[in-house]
């Protein structure tokens, strides 16, 4: 997740296979380009919910991104793109298989941008959470709560707290999706999702599910649009997206159940002057994906604030999040989260980070000790984050 401005994408050209006035060439020169990026993480957790578990633990994770693409006589450029990840994010598995989460074709021209294949959603692309984003010690979206993973408190947490900006941008399903071009650092987006979790051969017209399968969503569709603009030292950036869809209904036959349908909003901004930025952002969903007809709910929802100061090779970074919601586990119960981070990035060479962050976590889960208590839990998360991007 980054929050690169949809004039950068632009440039970048990820899009699929467009039309065009004049035919391209037979037989266009492709160029072969190869990026990605690699972090270590390693951490000391200490929390009052942590019977049987460790203190210490490791986190890696591998991206390669491999790039074909061409220019035609007529200024189209096109080609596709595909990322490879060692390590899929999920801090409940322990595998050593490899996975793509992106793997479309693109075009870009005077027209706009267009994209079709596996790909995030628009705003997790290009969603602003404040100036901290992923890379940066200190962010919202370091991974540094994933080392609650085994605590009874990561179930626990509210959605919100993991994904920050509409509920399911993070979603890799299969889209389309079309960018315009940046008129005055203004961009706009639309993508069309047929189905969530459904990516690259797969083929799924269900409009049922079967009974406790995991939740899915139908014809989702995500629009928004992002600012950037720069004059001297002074900086200015926003964004603003909405995504929609249907929920997919459950039954085994004789049960069914329904699923509240996907309403989620999610506005962020940022401003900038010399070495420091702040930003806000605020994500509304709800009660997006929860069961219909439940007991208890609490509508979805993130703040954060955050703000960096970059001194030489070191950004200092804090940040403040808090997440309303059900917990993530059962998506059944009320709780919420209050999350402060700050941390320092040393850029030792360029592409090559190391970071120093501390996470400190305050959740509550109603009713969720066995006398029917709530159930508490104060964490601190003391991580080092080593970073490579190429």
């Amino acid at each position: 997740m980054n929050a690169f401005s949809l004039r950068a994408a632009a440039l970048a050209g990820t899009a699929f296979a467009a039309l065009t006035a004049a035919p391209a060439l037979a037989e266009p020169s492709f160029d072969l380009i190869l990026g990605g990026d690699a972090y270590f993480q390693g951490a000391y957790i200490r929390q009052q919910q942590d019977d049987g578990l460790r203190s210490r633990e490791f986190a890696n994770r591998y991206r390669l991104v491999v790039t074909p693409t061409a220019t035609a006589d007529n200024g189209l450029t096109y080609g596709a793109r595909l990322r490879i990840v060692a390590g899929n994010g999920d801090p409940t598995v322990s595998t050593r298989n490899i996975e793509n989460d992106r793997a479309f074709l693109f075009a870009n021209g005077a027209f706009g941008t267009i994209q079709a294949g596996v790909i995030n959603g628009l705003s997790d692309e290009y969603g602003m959470i404040g100036p901290n984003v992923e890379g940066v010690a200190g962010s919202p979206d370091s991974n540094g709560i994933l080392f609650l993973n085994g605590s009874s408190t990561f179930g626990a947490l509210p959605l919100a707290a993991t994904s920050l900006r509409t509920l399911i941008a993070y979603d890799t399903g299969t889209k389309f999706v079309y960018i315009t071009p940046s008129f005055g650092g203004l961009s706009a987006a639309v993508s069309y999702m047929p189905r969530s979790g459904d990516s690259n051969t797969s083929v799924n017209r269900r409009t049922t599910d079967v009974l406790g399968d995991l939740l899915s969503f139908r014809d989702v569709v995500e629009a928004g649009a992002a600012f950037q603009t720069a004059v001297g030292d002074f900086s200015i950036e926003g964004s603003a997206f909405y995504a929609t869809g249907k929920a997919v209904r459950q039954t085994d036959g004789v049960v069914s159940q329904s699923f509240e349908d996907l309403n989620s909003v999610h506005v962020g901004a940022n401003v900038g002057y010399g070495p420091v930025k702040v930003g806000a952002s605020y994500a509304y969903s709800g009660d997006s994906g929860y069961a219909e007809g439940l007991a208890q709910t609490r509508a979805q929802q993130n703040w954060i604030f955050g703000a960096q100061y970059g001194a030489g090779p070191l950004l200092f970074a804090a940040n403040y999040l808090r997440a309303l919601g059900n917990d993530s586990a059962t998506m059944s119960t009320p709780s919420k989260a209050d999350i402060w981070q700050g941390g320092v990035t040393w850029t030792v060479a360029p592409g090559f980070t190391a970071g120093l962050e501390y996470d400190y976590v305050q959740s509550t889960l109603q009713a969720g000790r066995p006398d029917g208590g709530d159930l508490k839990d104060r964490a601190h998360i003391l991580m080092l984050d080593t970073r490579l991007a190429f």
